[in-house]
């Protein structure tokens, strides 16, 4: 049964949990450390530490106590949240295991006073963004960054 818990402690599983979530898109979008280095195919230990001190919240979705998915919160301003990094191992897709997560994530959210959830994803990934628009996000805007080799689709989600 899919367990899904805080992570207090970052190490090494979290990093790979999310290298390996991501690297498929990376690789989908000739997406590499030099042109996107703030992608998360390629994210080292100290970033999430960093997003730790920063009062970010993680969370990993457990089978039988193995990390199979990570999520983080972070609250923007006033009754908006992020959610970041949404990963789930590729061997582990399509059994409702992404989607558990943002029912955690928009319950959690909710629990917290927090009205909308926004996310940013490639826009160009059209299989990513229809999941998320199944998933009751709707698109706000599409913008183009100049160290970007990609269009930035954000969504938002009423909770």
């Amino acid at each position: 049964m899919l367990e899904i818990r805080k992570i207090e402690n970052i190490d090494q599983n979290c990093v790979r949990v999310i290298r390996d979530s991501f690297i498929t898109v990376a690789n989908e979008f000739n997406l590499t450390k030099e042109n996107a280095p703030t992608n998360p195919a390629f994210i080292e230990i100290e970033s999430l530490r960093a997003m730790k001190q920063k009062g970010i919240d993680m969370y990993g979705a457990f089978l039988n106590n193995a990390i199979i998915g990570f999520v983080a919160i972070e609250k923007s301003s006033g009754d908006l949240y992020f959610m970041e990094k949404l990963a789930v191992l590729p061997e582990y897709r399509h059994n409702g295991y992404g989607t558990r997560l943002i029912d955690f994530v928009v319950e959690t959210v909710k629990k917290a006073g927090g009205k909308k959830i926004s996310i940013g994803i490639i826009n160009e990934n059209k299989v990513l963004k229809d999941w998320y628009i199944r998933n009751g996000f709707s698109e706000t805007e599409i913008r183009k960054f100049s160290h970007l080799p990609f269009t930035v689709c954000f969504l938002e989600r009423t909770v």
